[in-house]
């Protein structure tokens, strides 16, 4: 360290990334002492990564820890960089991380994907089963790094999604939060922001869908609003590109402390001030991040399990004993908070929000008049999957007869080009990789299709009365109409359907959800549906298509009867969920998610399923001698015995096999044993499937064990590996049960 103690000055009068030496620590022994437990003491080189508003962030030895301006101000620190001296580093670009957070159905996807266009990928949370979406946007001379965190109502933390939020914001210290809320439901949306005020980092308001607000008589006064809450708000439309240029460069003005920043805090009810200011002064010596006192007591009333276990391991026992006879005395402390918020709430937005067509019926409200009554909801819910059928055989069908086509034409064009080259690299290059592969990645445009309906139905607002209708059903299984939303998830991929039901608060409701989650039919299994049927049954394949669609859910309805009254114990679940408003569907917020999963389609049909056509090849024609002599026929043939009482040859049995690494295998498989070549698989089904053994086939791939990706995350979810098993056997079990049937009623249903 290098100076003199007139070189010293506070932390708080240097400037974001530039660094020093701390040459002195005030404020007595005891923030000394908290200071140097961290890693921070006299001679510790730092560097500000943030100082600005009520908040500075200091980075030692990798460790960074927040404090409040008093207490850095206490902080004294010798600058090792100026504007003056050479060796500086060049200015860089900024970087500024943004955390975007908001309730449910309030557009933040559709802000998200705007901003980050190509630019974002998903994953999933470190440690987490909840999906991670991160994106850039750049910007002059700004770098922002967006976070998309789970949609949440409140930041309680009982459930991951509202965890992986909060947790985020205390721990990786985003510069700025963007909170966006719903102009139409503002006093609903304002709550969670009464929560994310109390943990530090500067909020900026995005209020979107004020084109709806004004269409139900709902006008909202941004300046005002602003006035009120002293932070910024910006007003929206994102899904037509509103708002989202002033958003962004005021997250670059807000970063750059060129804006005020004097929010107006909520607080508790006024009888239980007192309460909390006792809690403040018990705790306050000893929470780590002194800027966080104020929330954690507010939690404390709350009563967060997860804030409470946390404190209790930090504060000494006597004190603790104190903390919890204050909580204990005063058990309607969440009341105080809640009321606290709502008082704040209708306070700011008093003057902001007005109404000016009370009592007018919603467009909304008479929809739902029709669609949410189980005797309209429930026939509208299946004539809506019946349209999806008779989309995919009206336009994916003969696009993809089509595609079939054209991959036979170009097989008859390899032919001559691989004159030359040994007879199995042929064979291999024919009929494994474009026979197997090649026929999965033909069904591409029946994908597309489901991909499409499925996310309009979601972004539109149907999925929601979905559940709703379904409610009364889903109870006959022991569950309510919340876990529909999971299963509808099923219908695009069972992986993040199983994962979903993460929202269930529940664990009955979630085991019985994930228990029966794999006989949602996914995607891919109802391409392969689709493909068969139109192959098999081309003059009934919709109606086909349907049946076999309604006895999939059939028999989830059966299986989830029988287990939860044989090996669950009875358990009151109720049944809260938010029934968003109809609106017009965001053209780009669909083709985001359509574009994505069909590259995850594509990256899996150039991998897995590649991987999987190969090696069926290999074991199709290995040892030599032909598909009748080879490994897998020995295999199939072990197996034979148990297809014939269902009507499946070993070809058919093994595509059952291949089936879980990815269903779409099956087509793969069918293609390699069958040897379609150049003529295609759609034209040798039918000289090798019977109806009935075509229907057996259908029946038993749709109900068997799911993929393997579903298997993990289903193991994952439930902890539990005796359920897990269970799982496994009651699915092969119904599968072969659902086959042994459907062969032996298709002749008498005329199939």
């Amino acid at each position: 360290m290098s100076g003199s103690d007139s070189d010293c000055i506070p932390v708080t009068d240097l400037r974001e990334n530039e660094e020093g030496d701390i040459c002195a620590i005030l404020g007595g022994q005891g923030f000394a002492g908290r200071l140097a437990g961290m890693g921070f003491a006299v001679g510790t080189h730092v560097k500000i990564l943030r100082n600005r508003g009520g908040l500075v962030l200091l980075l030692a030895s990798e460790t960074r820890i927040a404090l409040g301006r008093g207490e850095a101000e206490k902080i004294l620190i010798i600058p090792t960089c100026s504007e003056t001296e050479q060796t500086c580093p060049a200015p860089e670009e900024k970087g500024i991380l943004v955390a975007l957070a908001g309730q449910p159905n309030v557009g933040k996807s559709t802000v998200f994907n705007i901003l980050t266009g190509l630019s974002q990928h998903v994953g999933n949370w470190p440690g987490k089963t909840v999906e991670k979406k991160e994106g850039v946007h750049l910007t002059g001379e700004h770098r922002m790094r967006i976070i998309d965190l789970p949609g949440t109502y409140s930041l309680t933390a009982f459930s991951e999604e509202e965890k992986v939020a909060r947790d985020f914001i205390i721990n990786e210290f985003p510069e700025i939060v963007v909170l966006i809320v719903n102009a139409a439901a503002l006093e609903r949306s304002l709550y969670l922001l009464a929560e994310l005020l109390l943990l530090g980092p500067p909020v900026i308001v995005g209020v979107n869908m004020t084109d709806v607000a004004e269409a139900q008589g709902i006008r909202v006064n941004i300046k005002a609003l602003q006035d009120a809450l002293g932070i910024p708000v910006i007003p929206m439309i994102a899904k037509k590109n509103v708002g989202i240029r002033e958003l962004v460069s005021e997250i670059a003005a807000l970063a750059d402390g060129k804006i005020g920043y004097s929010p107006r805090m909520p607080d508790v009810m006024q009888d239980h001030k007192d309460v909390f200011l006792e809690l403040m002064t018990l705790m306050e010596p000893y929470v780590p991040q002194p800027h966080l006192s104020h929330w954690m007591a507010v939690k404390l009333m709350e009563g967060d399990p997860e804030v409470a276990a946390k404190l209790e391991g930090t504060i000494p026992a006597d004190a603790w004993k104190t903390i919890r006879a204050v909580l204990m005395a005063h058990e309607d402390s969440q009341h105080a908070v809640v009321g606290g918020r709502y008082d704040w709430i209708e306070e700011v937005t008093r003057a902001a929000v007005s109404r000016f067509k009370r009592g007018q019926v919603l467009m909304t409200d008479r929809l739902d008049h029709i669609l949410t009554r189980p005797v309209f909801g429930i026939p509208i819910l299946l004539t809506v999957m019946a349209i999806v059928f008779g989309l995919t055989y009206a336009i994916g069908f003969p696009v993809q007869s089509w595609l079939e086509s054209l991959l036979g034409s170009f097989s008859e064009w390899l032919h001559p080009i691989f004159s030359a080259v040994p007879a199995w690299v042929r064979d291999l290059t024919i009929h494994g990789v474009i026979g197997g592969a090649g026929s999965v990645l033909t069904f591409l445009p029946i994908l597309l299709i489901f991909f499409a309906v499925m996310s309009f139905m979601e972004d539109i607002g149907y999925m929601a009365r979905a559940a709703f209708v379904m409610d009364r059903f889903m109870h006959l299984v022991g569950l309510h109409g919340k876990s529909f939303i999971p299963m509808c998830l099923g219908f695009g991929c069972n992986v993040p359907a199983v994962l979903g039901a993460r929202i269930l608060e529940s664990r009955k409701a979630r085991l019985l959800t994930i228990f029966l989650m794999p006989f949602v039919p996914c995607t891919a299994r109802l391409a392969v549906l689709t493909f068969i049927c139109g192959a098999v049954f081309p003059q009934h394949a919709a109606l086909v298509a349907w049946f076999v669609v309604a006895a999939n859910i059939l028999a989830l309805g059966v299986t989830g009867i029988v287990v939860n009254r044989c090996l669950m114990k009875d358990e009151a679940m109720p049944f809260v969920m938010e029934l968003p408003l109809y609106h017009t569907p965001d053209p780009k917020t669909i083709f985001t998610v359509v574009r994505l999963r069909t590259v995850a389609f594509i990256k899996r049909a150039g991998t897995v399923i590649l991987g999987v056509s190969v090696a069926v090849w290999l074991l199709s024609n290995l040892p030599g001698g032909g598909t009748e002599k080879s490994i897998l026929a020995w295999i199939g043939h072990g197996l034979a015995p148990v297809g014939s009482l269902i009507g499946l040859d070993w070809k058919m049995i093994v595509a059952l096999l291949t089936s879980l690494i990815a269903k779409e295998n099956a087509i793969a498989t069918l293609g390699v044993l069958y040897g379609v070549g150049d003529a295609g698989l759609r034209e040798v089904l039918p000289t090798v499937m019977t109806a009935a053994s075509g229907l057996a086939f259908l029946v038993t791939m749709m109900l068997f064990i799911p993929c393997a990706a579903t298997i993990a995350a289903m193991r994952q979810e439930m902890q539990d590996g005796k359920w897990f098993a269970a799982s496994l056997v009651v699915m092969t079990a119904v599968s072969f049960v659902g086959g042994y049937l459907a062969y032996h009623l298709a002749p008498l249903l005329g199939i």
